[in-house]
């Protein structure tokens, strides 16, 4: 059996990410996750939140999964949100002519869901701040994308989306809900709400999007396994968003 390994670059303040990402892929005996991390501890808009997000910080947290000899390269962050995700196409290229590996992030793994399920219109749910928030809408808006309900929790320290409760994150998807969106998005890789995707799914009958979870599915169709379903994780990972 030949050995799949993915590498995520993780902001450094992340508790959530890891354990999920692993979770998804123990299913696959074949896979196995690495982790590198860089600083990010807040997110903001001043510059120094922004700063944190430069490639060469980015790539040599990269340089150190070259060395593990991963298959495939994720950015496990959502950045590009606020950063614009043209950030992201050029961080993918980036990687890829620093290390040889396939590159790809949480944010363009989305765009490709959104773009090829055509879900022009969705409910977007985060904990960020107003600002973040704004930009965030600004860029999907551009973008040819309609935001039809969106809601976020005034948190800027990156610690503290990991702590935001079960109970919490469901509120916020039962009020963009009621916007009766087709699909909504729940953006951040520290939020623990992957696992939380089937329980929404069922009650609410409509496709949860999880930015932990848009970057591992991307991965699996880089290296083989786009078409192997990943119970547990909602309808995206177990094939369920095909057409």
């Amino acid at each position: 059996m030949t050995r799949i390994r993915f590498g995520v670059l993780t902001p450094s303040s992340n508790t959530a990410l890891e354990p999920l990402t692993s979770a998804m892929v123990a299913q696959l005996p074949s896979v196995s996750a690495h982790f590198s991390r860089f600083t990010v501890t807040q997110i903001a808009l001043s510059d120094q939140a922004l700063g944190q997000f430069d490639d060469q910080h980015v790539l040599a947290a990269a340089r150190l999964l070259a060395d593990a000899r991963v298959d495939v390269i994720g950015w496990s962050g959502t950045s590009a949100g606020w950063l614009g995700f043209d950030h992201d196409v050029t961080l993918c290229q980036r990687i890829e002519a620093e290390t040889g590996i396939p590159a790809t992030t949480s944010m363009l793994a989305l765009n490709e869901i959104l773009e090829t399920h055509e879900f022009h219109r969705f409910g977007l749910v985060t904990p960020y701040t107003g600002d973040v928030q704004s930009r965030i809408l600004a860029n999907y808006r551009d973008a040819g994308f309609e935001v039809l309900a969106e809601d976020h929790l005034g948190i800027s320290e990156n610690f503290a989306y990991a702590e935001v409760t079960a109970e919490t994150l469901t509120a916020q998807v039962r009020r963009v809900a009621e916007a009766g969106a087709p699909a909504i998005v729940v953006a951040c890789t520290n939020l623990n709400s992957a696992h939380l995707v089937p329980h929404w799914e069922a009650e609410l009958d409509v496709p949860v999007l999880d930015t932990t979870t848009t970057v591992v599915w991307k991965m699996l169709r880089m290296t083989g396994h786009g078409n192997t379903p990943v119970a547990g994780w909602g309808r995206l990972m177990e094939g369920g968003l095909n057409p």
